[in-house]
């Protein structure tokens, strides 16, 4: 852990001297970034070569035990305060305000990001009190406003400014082995995403603008045991033969944060965000395009069973086709699908999604699209008890006329509050729902009644009027 709030001013260089120079006195020697390399975009025609316009900086040694094409692997010490650098270029856009950062711990097991949730509501039972991130306050610099809300045990979030030097210390608590089913070891846990988003504030109760989001894979040991787990990958990679060492990357004493998608804002919905994927290899880094450089979700909706804006219909005009995108949690392509009319969405094949939002969210697009409306667990028919003298006129016109209700709950109590809004009755004064058995018996309908029932029955709803107390009594024949 590197602390420099005593160091002299000369070793720590400004954003803008990061990257001046020729290019190669862009590669450090405890910070290769082949990434910067002006090879590598031979279409950005400039005398210095590019840069991102942010860049995050852990410090803490890179594994030497992962292969070239994969990501690098940092091990952390469980509790222990670790610096990332917040680095922002000043000639990339206006650097003057001050930027949001929001930092989280995720799952980067796809098989653990469906079940995040329940993850993390476990280890809040097991732990309670406890938090998964935390910002180490006194040790950090030009951290403005730091909050740790509650109810998200592992995301942290804090102002800065950009033209200043910014020093962030971080704490993760949760160990890679609490959430792997045999607990052997810190080798057997599962690795983490430690990620940073970062937005400018906009005015006007505007949404803020997502400028740039980028992470790196983490795996959490409980103390002193990230130190023993990387003196052992050192020592295993040094027995390899020669030509095999050129398979594994070198390890960094720093590390540094990949460009990754941002984070999706969470919905009201059951199923929690799942967890951003890498857009990039370890040795490759795109800049930002301008179509990337779009509004983060502004705002939450219910998207509900039985939502008329679940379908995107063919004829939504331009507006319509925003708004949908926005309600099923696609606002980061609202820019770059902004001239997109419902039909113009529709036309365009998976492919051209995959091309267009990536992997992950190009298939959940297209899947969203083309998705089928949910079919109700149960289906029933009811209809009004029709007058039983023929000279009487029925009193509702409805009567003898059968109307659906489906259920997807098959609770008692479902099926009574619809009941009640098809009959025109007060939901709290009806006491009681029966079924008319064999023989003209009564029987009480019970969740396990009603979830015996054949689909797509069909009753006549009996209303019976009671005393003490006043209410009503339903009976389906």
């Amino acid at each position: 852990m590197l602390f420099w709030h005593n160091q002299p001013e000369h070793l720590w260089p400004s954003p803008g001297e990061l990257y001046l120079g020729p290019p190669s006195s862009l590669l450090r020697e405890p910070l290769p970034l082949p990434y910067l390399k002006q090879e590598e975009l031979p279409s950005i025609p400039s005398a210095e070569p590019p840069c991102p316009a942010f860049q995050y900086v852990l410090c803490a040694a890179t594994s030497p035990a992962v292969k070239q094409q994969e990501e690098t692997l940092t091990y952390l010490n469980q509790g222990q305060s670790y610096e990332v650098r917040m680095l922002c270029n000043p000639k990339l856009g206006d650097a003057t305000r001050l930027l949001k950062s929001v930092v989280r711990v995720v799952f980067h097991d796809r098989r653990l990001q469906y079940t995040e949730q329940q993850q993390l509501d476990g280890w809040r039972w097991s732990r309670p009190g406890d938090r998964i991130l935390d910002i180490d306050v006194p040790l950090s610099v030009g951290v403005m406003e730091p909050q740790a809300l509650p109810s998200q045990l592992n995301t942290v979030e804090f102002y800065w400014d950009p033209t200043k030097r910014t020093s962030l210390f971080l704490q993760v608590h949760c160990i890679s082995t609490e959430f792997t089913p045999r607990k052997k070891g810190g080798e057997k846990g599962v690795p983490f995403r430690l990620q940073i988003d970062t937005f400018k504030p906009s005015d006007k109760e505007l949404p803020p603008e997502h400028l740039h989001s980028a992470g790196c894979l983490i795996k959490v040991f409980k103390p002193k045991g990230a130190d023993r787990k990387l003196k052992t990958d050192r020592e295993k990679i040094e027995k390899q033969p020669l030509h095999e060492r050129d398979k594994y990357q070198t390890a960094c004493e720093s590390t540094v944060f990949m460009e990754c998608t941002p984070w999706p804002e969470p919905s009201l919905g059951p199923h929690p965000p799942l967890s951003p994927l890498a857009l990039t290899s370890p040795h490759s880094c795109k800049l930002l395009s301008p179509e990337r450089l779009c509004s983060s979700p502004p705002f939450t909706v219910d998207t509900s069973r039985g939502s008329p804006a679940r379908d995107l219909n063919p004829g939504a005009s331009i507006l319509e086709t925003q708004q949908w995108l926005h309600l099923h949690r696609f606002s980061n392509y609202c820019r770059m699908l902004a001239n997109f009319t419902g039909t113009d969405l529709l036309k365009l094949t998976r492919q051209d999604l995959i091309q267009i939002c990536g992997a992950a969210d190009g298939i959940r697009l297209f899947n969203t699209l083309r998705a089928r409306p949910i079919r109700h667990r149960l289906t029933l028919y009811v209809a009004r008890e029709v007058s039983r003298q023929e000279n009487e006129v029925p009193k509702n016109p409805d009567s003898g006329f059968y109307q659906e209700i489906s259920l997807d709950e098959l609770s008692a109590v479902e099926l009574m509050g619809k009941l009640a809004e098809f009959l025109a009755l007060p939901a709290n004064q009806i006491h009681r729902l029966f079924h008319q058995g064999p023989g003209g018996i009564l029987i009480l309908l019970s969740d396990q009644v009603i979830q015996n029932l054949k689909d797509e029955s069909y009753f006549v709803a009996v209303v019976k009027k009671v005393q003490n107390p006043d209410g009503y009594y339903l009976v389906l024949t």
